[in-house]
């Protein structure tokens, strides 16, 4: 035996290992941040084309359902099967959820539909807005580099105010 000395084993941290590990622990976090950041910035911005393209796609469907004399909002044709005096776009993005009668169907009250929801946009902060007013719209007659709303829906851009990573503004996506 040891002579009656009781022998000790240390156990525990001292404190120099403490302050490098919540060291470490800072750098890796001050280097993480930024990346879930940009990460969720990036998923942001992949929704964002994936809704633009989504809304887009359906406004052309409609559009080539009116030109092709299927998807009408009455009145008189012109002989190119199409109503006199419209662009042949939507009124509305909720006109491409509700639908719109099928004259070529023989099924009575057959409507054609574009959409099954109008997406919201992504990067819109409030909830309680409905997802139709998120995206500002463009009409037909207004000119490209001054998009406004009108009596159809020629084109659909975020509201948002930011740029986005490839350094292009939001509202020229």
């Amino acid at each position: 035996m040891n002579g009656g000395r009781a022998c000790r084993q240390a156990t525990g941290f001292t404190l120099i290992e403490l302050l490098v590990t919540v060291a470490i622990v800072a750098i890796l976090s001050t280097i993480a941040l930024p990346m879930a950041q940009l990460a969720a910035q990036r998923g942001k911005e992949q929704e964002l084309r994936t809704s633009l393209r989504e809304i887009r796609s359906a406004i052309d469907a409609y559009k080539q359902s009116h030109d092709e004399g299927k998807a009408t909002s009455g009145g008189k044709f012109g002989q190119s099967g199409n109503t006199v005096g419209t662009s042949g776009y939507p009124p509305s993005l909720q006109k491409l959820v509700e639908g719109v009668p099928d004259p070529t169907n023989p099924k009575p009250g057959s409507k054609i539909y574009f959409l099954r929801r109008v997406p919201r946009d992504p990067f819109s902060s409030d909830p309680t807005v409905p997802a139709e007013e998120t995206w500002g719209k463009r009409a037909y007659e207004s000119p490209p580099d001054e998009p406004r709303p009108g009596d159809d829906v020629f084109d659909v851009y975020s509201l948002a105010p930011g740029v986005g990573l490839n350094g292009v503004p939001y509202k020229e996506w």
